[in-house]
Parts: structure tokens; sequence; C-alpha cells
């Protein structure tokens, strides 16, 4: 492995207090307060974390809940001091346990449970705008891949609410689809948006 090409450094994480279900911008705090080179775009994205929903907009973990960091393969260890650490997301207490580096695999299929783009607020046009970065050189994703709006979703940040998109990309070659997975689209990748990972089966859970 490369030492600078991204993985996801994926933690343990324990907690029976029910977690916001919009939790981003809680986790991003939560996390800098332990490793403060995660503020801004500094080459970290934060996955959201996954749980069960329970009503009222908040989940509780699961034996498969993991906090997940994508970095670059030569900065794992500046993540290690999350290790052990209780974390406090909003009001809710998680422990952190050890982590699992997992390499990013190409798949045909990838979703981003969010994407914004500043500016683009209806599917239309926020379509034609993530056409647009797909096919900058950094990604230069071809025109053959197909892109689905899938459903108009909200981040809380402070007292603002930032509009995006899930988003579904379909018939990525293996190449394109790690470029994807590495680069992202939109902004805000450190609040989890526009973070990629593996369309899940209608078998799997979220």
């Amino acid at each position: 492995m490369s030492l600078n090409v991204p993985i996801d450094l994926a933690f343990n994480c324990l907690g029976a207090d029910p977690l916001a279900a919009d939790h981003a911008y809680a986790l991003y705090g939560a996390v800098s307060r332990v490793l403060p080179q995660v503020h801004g775009e500094n080459g970290y994205a934060l996955h959201p974390i996954r749980g069960r929903q329970v009503g009222g907009r908040r989940m509780i973990l699961t034996p498969a809940s993991r906090l997940t960091l994508r970095l670059p393969a030569d900065r794992i260890g500046e993540a290690l001091p999350l290790a052990g650490k209780s974390l406090r997301i909003g009001d809710a207490t998680v422990q952190i346990g050890v982590p699992e580096v997992r390499p990013l695999i190409p798949a045909p299929a990838l979703r981003s449970r969010l994407v914004t783009i500043k500016g683009f607020f209806e599917p239309e046009s926020f379509e034609q705008a993530a056409r647009r970065q797909l096919n900058h050189e950094s990604l230069a994703i071809s025109e053959t891949a197909t892109i689905t709006v899938v459903k108009k979703r909200t981040l809380r940040i402070k007292d603002r609410e930032i509009v995006g998109f899930e988003t579904l990309l379909e018939g990525l070659t293996a190449e394109e689809s790690l470029r994807l997975q590495e680069v992202g689209i939109g902004g805000r990748r450190h609040l989890g948006c526009g973070v990629f990972v593996e369309k899940k089966t209608a078998g799997d859970r979220e």
C-alpha cells in the first residue's frame, strides 16, 4: 500500500445513549477536540456513524457501528489518540475502541448520504453541478456513469441548516470508483458530506 493512498480507519464505538441522527457537526467537534488537525478541509473525511433509528430523529449504536475517518495511510498515526477516548457527541457519550484499517475497494456503484455544493439547492441544478465536478480532470468520470439524485437531506451546523442531496453514482470503472472515494465531490467532507461508499444491497441495514 502506498503511504499516501487514502484508507478508512474504523474505530469500534460503544454507548447506551441515543445519538442524534443528524450528528455530523457534534461528531466533528468531539473528534477535533482530540485531533485538532481535523479542523477544516485538511485531508480528513469523517463518515457519519451508522446505527438503528429509534424515532424522534435519534438512533442507537449497534455492534456494527463505527467511527470512521478517511485519511492518507501515512497519517494513521495522527488518528490513533482517539482509541480509548470517551467522546461527548451532543448529549450522548460514546466510548471509542481499537481501530481497523480498511483499504478502499473499487465498486461500480457508490453512494454518498449527503453531498453539498454551494449555491445548488434544487435536484436538477444540483445534478448538473455534480456532473461538472465529476468531469473535472481531478476525477475524470466518464459520461457513461449515471448520477441519481436520490433525495434532499439537510445538515444542521449550529443555527444554520445546510441543504444537500443523497447521491448515487453507477457504472463506474474500478479506477473511477477509487478516485471518487479518494476525492469526493462537493464540500464539507470533514462533516461527512461527499464521502462515497459502496452502495448497500437490499439486504444490508444502515
